[in-house]
This record gives C-alpha cells, structure tokens and sequence, in this order.
C-alpha cells in the first residue's frame, strides 16, 4: 500500500516544489517508487505530458526526479494567470474555460472528486506520493472549499510538513503562527517542520529550531542550507525571474519582462550559458543594445502586446532591428511579430484584431482550439537536431511562413523575415538540445556555447540536491510520517 506525506508552506515561494523534486530523486535512488502530486497549481510555466494534456512546470521536473514521464494526474487542477483577477482553468490537463478569483472560489468543492481520483491513480502505482500544497497553509480566509491545502490533507486522510524560508526572515513567527490561526483539527495534521535556505554557519540557528519545536510541538525535521545549484532548475514563478541579469558574456540578449509572461524556462539554457549575459528587462526601463532580443511567450498575448507599446519597447525593437539585430519570438512572442493577432471568439478578452509589430509578414487567429504536443525536428537551414513541445491557441499563416523556423515530424514551424533579422516559432524549449543552441547562437556569432543539452544540467542539479537533502534532512522521519493511503471516494 502507498504511503503519503505533504509538504505546506508559510508562504509561496518558500521552496516547497525544489524541496519535492530533492526529496523525490533521493527516495527513487532508493528503490522507492515515487510520484509527486499536487492538487491545485497556479502557474504559466506548463508543461506538457505524454498523453497530451499539461500540467505545471514543477511537477514535470519533480516528475523527471523519480525517473518517469510526467502525467496529468500529478497537477488535476493548474490555473494559469490571464489577467490580475482571472485565470484559464485547466482540469485533467485540459482547458475548461476562465474563471474570476471569486467565481472559482464557489467552484474548487465540485473539483475535489476529480482532484482524489488523480491521486488515487498516482498512489495505485507508487510506494511514496509526495504531496505538494500551494501557496500559504495559513490562508485562513479562503479555507471553506479548500482544495489545495488543508483541505485536501483532511479529505485524503494526509500528515502535513510545514516548510519555512529562513531567507526570507522572520521564520521562528511564520511558523508558530501558522500554528496560532490554524483550525485545531487542521493544525494536527502537522507533525513536523523544515526551515529551508539557511545562509552562513547553520549552528547559529539551532536554539530557533528549538525555540519553534518548543512553541508548537512539531518535530524538527531539518535545517536545509542555501544550495546554488536548484539555481539550475526551472522556476515556477515568473516573480522568480530575477531583473538584469549578468554582463560579462560576449553576447547580450534582452528579454522584455511581461506580465503575463509563460513558459520561460525557455530561458534557462541561455542562462547557464557563461558566453552569454541574459538581461532580463523590467518595466519602466527601456531595451538595452544588444545582440538579441527574445520576446518569450504569452498567456495573454494581446494584452501583452499593449503593455509593450506602452513601455515604448515595441520603439526599442524597431530600433535594434535597424542596427542590425536580431529578435526571436516564441510562442505568443512569435504572434507579436506578425502584421495583426485576430481574436473573432473572445479567446483572451473582447472579440477583435489589433495591429502587431509588422516584423514579420504573418498574421495570427486566435481559436479557443489549444494545441499540446511534444515534438522533434530539425532547424532550418543549419540542420540541427532540435526537440520541444507546443502549447498555444491561434493559427499564425502569411507570406513569411515561406522561409521556415524549423521542420518538425508534425509538419512546418515558424517564419523567418526577408532579412533572415527577425525569427519566429510556436516551439518552446529549442534551446534544451545542444545542437539547437549552438546552431543558433553561431548566427550572432559565438560558437562558444555548451554542446551538452540542457537536460544534464538539470539532472546533475537533482543529483546535487538530493545529496544535500541527504545531509540536512531526516528523510527516515519522513518515511515513518507517511501515512498509508486509504480507499478514497473520488477514486475510480
């Protein structure tokens, strides 16, 4: 029978999905099966799965951790963000329509049925399911209807660590207060504690180990330090994009941070790459000159598109265009290029079309139709091996088209300018295989670039973390707190 444990946080960001993905690789080594899980996820870094639905991010790389193909049963429920107050539903790893904050606040019950059967099906096939809560244990305020933290843990019948960020201060109080205003019955299901990212001489901090343990009555389980290298592994929150980036490459890309920013571990090959400096560009500053100017994808492109020209970047493109730059568009960034986006059913807000950048002679439809795919090809003309995935809505069609991005075995990508300056593709993660990247990158220049794909990396970043976890976690306590998972009634 599998067991289960949960991981909660403070607050977000407090490196609970880091911590899964460590906690994941050390237990698969081993022996253990493992599946990583979380109910409800709020992010526009996707991933897609082998049986072509998405999921967040994290979960794919925790996924990749235990050694498997993700699947959608690991993340039922991802919202992904298309404005301040409203998000695209995803449930079972497909679309189900938009909701404001508040609508979806009255539909997470009904959602709870869908949420415990994905987790059944990861239990049936797993020794250990690593369960991961979103956000704040300590939201009290939107407890009635839970299904991401307290409220699974009750309905699926789970112990609860709760992880704290000492980084980011006042640790000892987030903690015990999370304690303080938690339901009784909710606050037992805590039996232990992880303070995450110490930085300096980890012994100072052991009488506030002692202090929380004695103030709540839960088992210290670890005092993890800072690790550089989870420095390696995909982000889940575009927050955690830091802005500017490091000056000391010999070639300068810009990235313009927009809000609704997707998908941008696209970025981090690009990043680890020490010929490289990869600015990413705040607003309220302008492009800087640069060599390349990457316009990353979009949940809500036209919105996105605004914003650009309101920042005066759409200005600064044109300008470096003139120079002699060169400018990649993935995704959402690619429908930016063209000469108009088309939006006839409201897929992203009013019906309409509006004006693009003309970079590109294409021009982009929206439909409510979301295409997922993994996919394999060649970029154009180099040759070069490349893989990734898709994960967009909108047909992008014109005279451009004629001079491809790339040729994958789903068919002709992308669209290259009459200047050969100005590139575009609906593929994310081309620059994960090494071939890809060199081949691109030479076009500015450099051919001093890691042949490896970015895949070992990661891998080797995993490795490392589990080591760490090792040494500053009591992974046995853990096992021991893992309950057995009992027959679910949302279970099919």
């Amino acid at each position: 029978m599998a067991r289960a444990l949960m991981f909660q946080g403070t607050g977000s960001s407090v490196g609970k999905s880091v911590l899964v993905a460590g906690l994941a690789r050390a237990l698969s080594r081993r022996g253990l099966r493992v599946r990583p899980f979380k109910p409800q996820n709020m992010s526009n870094n996707a991933a897609v799965t082998a049986d072509g639905g998405e999921i967040g991010r994290a979960q794919a790389l925790q996924a990749l951790a235990c050694g498997i193909a993700p699947s959608v049963h690991m993340n039922p429920v991802l919202l992904k963000p298309q404005s301040a107050t409203g998000a695209q539903l995803v449930v079972g790893g497909r679309a189900r329509g938009t909701a404001r904050a508040r609508d979806y606040q009255a539909m997470k019950p009904a959602l709870m049925p869908e949420i415990l059967a994905s987790f059944g099906a990861l239990a049936r096939e797993a020794d250990v399911v690593l369960v991961e809560g979103a956000g704040s244990a300590s939201e009290v305020n939107l407890r009635a209807g839970d299904i991401a933290n307290m409220g699974f843990a009750q309905a699926a019948d789970v112990d609860v660590v709760l992880i704290g960020d000492i980084d980011r201060g006042g640790v000892i109080a987030s903690l015990v207060g999370t304690q303080a205003v938690l339901d009784p019955a909710d606050a037992d299901r805590i039996k232990g504690f992880i303070v995450n990212r110490m930085r300096g001489d980890p012994s100072l901090f052991a009488t506030g180990m002692s202090a929380i343990a004695a103030h709540t009555g839960w088992r210290p389980l670890g005092l993890v330090p800072y690790l550089t290298r989870v420095e390696a592994l995909p982000a889940e929150d575009a927050a955690d994009l830091a802005a500017g980036g490091d000056a000391s490459g010999a070639l300068r890309i810009a990235v313009p941070h927009l809000p609704m920013i997707a998908n941008f571990d696209d970025l981090d090959p690009l990043r680890a790459e020490a010929a490289l400096s990869v600015g990413i560009v705040p607003r309220g500053r302008p492009l800087p000159v640069c060599d390349l100017i990457i316009l990353p994808g979009s949940k809500a492109t036209i919105s996105d598109l605004s914003v650009l020209r309101q920042e005066g970047w759409d200005t600064d493109i044109r300008a470096h265009v003139r120079r002699g730059g060169r400018v990649l568009g993935i995704c959402g960034g690619y429908q930016m290029l063209g000469r108009t986006i088309a939006d006839p059913e409201g897929v992203e807000g009013p019906q309409g079309e509006v004006e693009a950048l003309g970079l590109l002679d294409v021009r982009t439809v929206l439909t409510r139709r979301k295409r997922l795919s993994e996919v394999a090809g060649v970029l154009l003309p180099e040759g070069a091996s490349l893989s990734g995935y898709e994960i967009h809505v909108g047909r992008t069609d014109g005279p451009d088209r004629t001079r491809l991005f790339a040729r994958t075995g789903s068919g002709p990508d992308g669209a290259v300018s009459a200047d050969g300056r100005v590139w575009g593709t609906y593929l994310h993660g081309i620059f994960q295989t090494g071939t890809a990247r060199a081949a691109l990158l030479a076009r500015l220049g450099t051919a001093r670039v890691s042949p490896r794909d970015h895949g070992h990396v990661v891998d080797e970043a995993l490795n490392a973390l589990a080591d760490h976890l090792e040494a500053h976690v009591d992974i046995e306590a853990l096992l021991a707190l893992a309950r057995p998972v009992a027959g679910l009634s949302g279970a099919p």
